[in-house]
């Protein structure tokens, strides 16, 4: 076992990892197995020191066969094992079937899959299915799903939980609600994103002592960012420094009635370090935010004339928080588009854009999936089924930067040509309020210097690690927008 790696793969690529150190680096695919197994029962013991029945439930792949060699070194550790099989084992074939022989040979038991066969298990190993799935999962390997999660047992699922697709995080019908996964030789694209999450649990990493040199061959189709760059994007500053050195950012937002969502984003962007912030909003909001947080300059703005000489004086023009659709929404939004200064487009700002597709380079676009699904004339489902193409697709045809929100954060850059993924974040983050924060923080970073798709990462980064800390000085529910904000000012002094 290792920390994670940052890069991830597709499943067809971890294939070829495993392929290319069986056939050209001669580590026999057995020996692969068999330390697949190993590395799985050493981590067995260390997160449930105190479990002695165990119960492995097999399906009829490689996948299958990490279950054997598991069960056989649970046995011979003098554990009360057994194997339920949802495959006959004797049509099992290559290393799959030396791994059955071996558990038999060890004595374990091993008998057809019932549910009652998972009665008393103190924990539960899924080997059913591996990273080969692409069709819902029926019949009795459903069932067989849906009986582990109901038991109470906890759920250790081999390589990846099972119904799970491994490049786009979609359960496909049912999948194993895991209390943690260890995953082999690489990881899985969908381990993070979209339903990845919430099946995993914790994520472990084996490289199963594979060639280190097997890796360069192939090019991740994704990175995980865990803001190790931080400490150069957002040095310590010169004494000298003075607040024209860090940018002005003019947020564009808050119609009647929402006034909070320019508010927060004015305000984590003064929190995260812009030297100026502007507020630009309805008349009637800009005195009494001006009372309330008087370091931010708040200007009552109702037409594009009003607008325009705030947008001559802006590094960075952050847009839609509380703009709405209605006439001063689209003439606000209208407005900033005349300007060539970098945008950052949140919220409403991009259901205009969905109604009057654009394409531009410094841009940055942060949708959730109901708003990337307006975006791609498509629907949330769609959008949540493969959330890689998704946020590849926004680029193609917007441009710049985009973000697609949720569990597993993914940021693509066209000029970059990447993807990445940021796993920071928890389910207090689901209120209000919480993406307008998210729009004021990547402005900041922007009007700082930092290139777009840095300051997307970057931003993604610490505004889910500041609701991670955040969460957990309180916990998860009830968590506030406003509770992120003395977090982010840690997390931009690193």
């Amino acid at each position: 076992m290792r920390e994670l790696p940052y890069e991830l793969y597709r499943a067809t690529q971890v294939r070829e990892l495993d392929r290319i150190a069986i056939e050209e680096r001669g580590v026999p695919s057995y020996t692969l197995m068999s330390r697949a197994g190993e590395a799985a029962f050493h981590l067995l013991r260390q997160r449930w020191p105190d479990a002695r029945r165990i119960t492995v439930v097999c399906g009829g792949g490689n996948n299958g066969g990490d279950g054997y060699v598991v069960a056989r070194f649970a046995r011979q550790a003098g554990m009360q094992v057994k194997v339920l099989t949802l495959a006959d084992p004797a049509k099992l074939v290559g290393d799959a079937q030396t791994a059955w022989q071996d558990a038999l040979a060890a004595e374990t038991p091993v008998a057809p899959f019932t549910p009652m066969g998972l009665n008393d298990s103190e924990l539960l190993v899924d080997a059913i299915l591996g990273t080969g799935l692409e069709r819902e999962v029926t019949g009795a390997w459903r069932e067989a799903i849906q009986a582990m999660n109901a038991d109470p047992a906890d759920i250790f699922a081999l390589d990846i939980p099972s119904g799970l697709h491994a490049d786009t995080g979609a359960v496909l019908g049912a999948a194993i609600q895991a209390a943690a996964t260890l995953t082999f030789i690489g990881l899985k694209l969908g381990l993070f994103t979209a339903q990845g999450p919430t099946c995993c649990g914790d994520v472990h990493f084996a490289n199963l002592e594979a060639p280190p040199d097997i890796y360069p061959a192939l090019h991740p189709a994704c990175w995980r960012y865990a803001g190790e760059d931080l400490p150069s994007l957002l040095p310590p500053r010169q004494r000298s420094a003075h607040k024209g050195h860090f940018g002005h950012v003019l947020v564009v937002g808050g119609d009647l009635g929402m006034a909070g969502a320019a508010r927060l984003a004015g305000e984590a962007a003064a929190r995260c370090g812009a030297g100026l912030t502007s507020v630009a909003t309805r008349a009637v909001h800009a005195g009494l935010q001006a009372a309330v947080r008087p370091e931010l300059m708040f200007r009552g703005v109702e037409t594009p004339e009003e607008l325009e000489p705030l947008l001559d004086r802006a590094t960075v023009i952050a847009i839609g928080p509380g703009l709405g659709r209605d006439h001063w929404g689209r003439a606000m939004f209208h407005a900033a588009l005349t300007t060539d200064k970098p945008l950052v487009i949140d919220a409403d700002g991009l259901n205009l854009l969905a109604n009057e597709p654009l394409f531009r380079e410094n841009w940055i676009l942060t949708p959730h999936p109901g708003e990337a699904a307006r975006l791609l004339k498509m629907t949330p489902a769609q959008v949540e089924s493969d959330r890689f193409t998704a946020v590849e697709d926004l680029v193609l045809r917007y441009g710049g930067v985009a973000m697609l929100k949720g569990a597993g954060s993914l940021i693509a850059s066209r000029e970059e040509g990447q993807v990445a993924l940021c796993a920071t974040g928890n389910p207090g983050m689901a209120s209000g309020g919480m993406g307008d924060v998210l729009t004021g923080v990547i402005a900041a970073l922007r009007a700082q210097g930092l290139p777009p798709f840095a300051a997307a990462k970057a931003g993604v980064y610490l505004h889910g690690l500041a609701g991670d800390q955040a969460a957990q000085t309180n916990g998860e529910r009830g968590l506030l927008a406003t509770d992120l904000l003395p977090f982010l000012r840690r997390g931009v002094n690193p």
